[in-house]
This record gives structure tokens, sequence and C-alpha cells, in this order.
């Protein structure tokens, strides 16, 4: 269910003559954009050779090998930047926010099916999931440990335990 590439940002414009590009990064920091070698447009299909990259203020500003003039990056101005999966350490337990978008989430002790997860927001304190069922219900469930007790990613299944008056469309 997860994922091989997974969004990483939207190259906004161009920045200068020589062939760089401005990148908006989806991800908790622009800094993470700077580990990588190579990156990717059409879902995963074209890679990009970074020749440089370095973050100015809450962009990354990247120069592909092969993009040199200011003509050849407005040909990528638009474009959603992807990362493969294989490229990024992570720790067991550890997971992308994409990883979720999908996942059924259920009742641990009645099963009830709640629906999908279809965007997560962090608030500060914790992350909240937005959830979507069958009939167009939503509901947000707050990312805490006492709400959410499992998260079964490779079967696209979060187990919670919502707390009293969660949900306030229940008996």
């Amino acid at each position: 269910m997860r994922k091989q590439f997974l969004e990483c940002g939207k190259i906004v414009t161009t920045q200068g003559i020589k062939g760089e590009v401005r990148v908006q990064p989806w991800c908790d920091s622009p800094d993470f954009l700077l580990g990588f070698d190579t990156l990717y447009l059409d879902g995963g299909r074209s890679p990009l050779e970074i020749e440089r990259s370095r973050v100015q203020k809450n962009v990354v500003v990247f120069k592909f090998k092969g993009t040199e003039t200011v003509e050849e990056a407005v040909t990528l101005r638009g474009k959603v930047l992807y990362l493969d999966r294989a490229d990024v350490p992570m720790e067991e337990g550890e997971y992308f926010v994409q990883d979720l978008i999908g996942c059924t989430v259920l009742d641990a002790d009645t099963g009830r099916d709640y629906g999908k997860i279809y965007d997560v927001r962090p608030t500060g304190a914790n992350d909240v999931y937005y959830l979507k069922d069958a009939a167009g219900v939503e509901r947000l469930v707050p990312a805490i440990p006492d709400v959410v007790l499992s998260r079964d990613l490779d079967v696209g299944i979060v187990t919670i335990r919502p707390l009293e008056g969660l949900f306030d469309d229940e008996d």
C-alpha cells in the first residue's frame, strides 16, 4: 500500500539566469530536501540529478544537471517533485504522512469503520487526522497515543479508541 515515490515539493519559479529553480517543500523542514542526489518528476518516472541545492528562507533552490538556462528552468515551473522512499533512511515505526492518506480508521472495541483519512494537519501539539466515511460524514481525530492505538500502514488500517465525546454524532 505504501507508494515508492512520494510528493516532496513543487517547483514554483526560476532563480537567476543559470537554470536554478525555487521549490516549495512539502516536508517538515526545507533542510530535509538537501540530503538527496536525485529527485523525480512524473510520479517517479523522470529522474532529475541534483547538481547543487541550498535553503533560502522557506524554499529550496535547486540546480539540476542539464538545466543550464533560465529558459530551460521555466519549463519545470509548476511541476511536482517526488523522492524515492528507498533514498530516505527511516527508523522502525517512522512513516511519511502520505502513508496515512487513504487508510481506513477502525474502532478498536467495536470494529466500526469511521472512514478513510484524506488529510493530516499539524496543530502544534499534535497532528489531526481528517476522515470521511462512505456517507460523506467528516470527523477529526487527534493523533495522540490515548486515541490512536495502532497504525498498520502495510494493510492501510489505523485503529483508534475515541475519547468520550470525540464524535458528537454518536449515541
